[in-house]
């Protein structure tokens, strides 16, 4: 259960891919090899309304929420965890030659016992 929600703001859809951008994220998820790739979700949420700093109009932000289920070790997770950033960061690298751009990634362990999930494509790419 690898999920990505990406919530950005509005003022990023001029500059930035936002599809091409899941894309890498999705790509660079299955290439840490921790994950199956029926399992991956990667999605992204525009933010019309937000107030960023000192409320510049072009300042803009990317907050990347990463949920996960436990099995992995501290290692793993944080290798995952550059990985993406690291990515995102070289995709991202025109919005850090101005002052007016933040980006996060957040890591979450999701709890298996409060959660719950039926999916149909597991069987279809397993091959069964």
């Amino acid at each position: 259960m690898p999920h990505m929600a990406i919530e950005y703001s509005a003022n990023l859809d001029e500059t930035v891919d936002i599809q091409g951008l899941c894309t890498l994220v999705a790509d660079t998820i299955l290439e840490t090899g921790l994950f199956e790739i029926g399992a991956i979700r990667v999605r992204a949420f525009r933010a019309e309304a937000y107030a960023i700093a000192d409320r510049l109009p072009q300042n803009g932000f990317i907050d990347m929420n990463f949920r996960i289920g436990k099995g992995r070790s501290a290692e793993e997770k944080k290798r995952t965890g550059e990985a993406i950033f690291a990515a995102v960061s070289q995709r991202l690298a025109p919005l850090f030659t101005t002052p007016h751009f933040a980006l996060s990634l957040e890591i979450r362990e999701i709890d298996a016992e409060l959660s719950w999930k039926k999916n149909a494509i597991h069987p279809r790419l397993r091959g069964k």
